[in-house]
């Protein structure tokens, strides 16, 4: 089966194509470490995680971090979390559903909150651009949600054709299925990111534990 014509797929980046939980994890850690706080498993993380970044930091401390310890947390997250990046693999099977994706005709995007310009050389460098309509990560405060980026996202793909009502948004947190709900999109969550599939069941919108399943689950959704 293959979505109708003008079916997209907006994809996100960390967690989802890009299978970069491990190196999140040893970020994640050594900001906690900064503080003395005690190491978190990957299970602990994907029950607790949720965006924006300084909420899931709260569930941890018990409160809010300050604006000083925010900062260097967040300083000290990137720089471990960049440093791992370069060696971080996509996710299983996701470079040929890029290409099968595009091969039936279709169009997809790439919206991330990761920095956009730490972003597009790291998606050069795994090279699928070529996939992409767009290619698009956060510019400004890192401790935002994805609504009002996946707006102005959509906002620039209008000129090629491409309409919420037949977008889906695959991604891996409860935040990409609040965005999509934002702009009047749907959304696909996969469980090999960063929730739980418990937490991720909390959206009420299909999860899935494999991107080709997201991938077939978007084509029905979009039809």
């Amino acid at each position: 089966m293959s979505g109708g014509p003008g079916s997209h797929i907006v994809w996100d980046w960390n967690g989802t194509l890009l299978h970069d939980i491990d190196a999140v994890i040893t970020a994640t850690n050594a900001s906690f470490a900064e503080f003395g706080f005690a190491p978190i498993t990957l299970e602990r993380y994907r029950e607790l995680y949720v965006v924006p970044v300084p909420k899931f930091y709260e569930r941890l401390m018990g409160r809010l971090p300050t604006e000083a310890e925010w900062a260097v947390m967040d300083d000290t997250f990137h720089r471990y979390y960049w440093a791992a990046a370069e060696n971080v693999g996509l996710a299983e099977g996701a470079r040929e559903l890029l290409r099968g994706w595009q091969a039936d005709g279709l169009t997809q995007s790439l919206l991330s909150l990761a920095p956009h310009d730490r972003l597009v050389p790291l998606v050069h460098a795994h090279g699928i651009e070529r996939h992409f309509l767009r290619v698009d990560g956060r510019t400004g405060p890192s401790h935002t949600s994805k609504a009002g980026h996946l707006v102005r996202h959509m906002a620039a793909l209008r000129a090629s054709g491409v309409t919420a009502a037949r977008t889906v948004l695959i991604g891996d947190a409860v935040d990409d299925a609040a965005a999509a709900a934002h702009v009047g999109a749907r959304a696909v969550l996969y469980t090999g990111g960063s929730h739980s599939r418990r937490s991720l069941e909390s959206a009420g919108v299909p999860v899935v534990d494999s991107l080709a399943e997201a991938v077939r689950t978007a084509r029905e959704l979009a039809e």
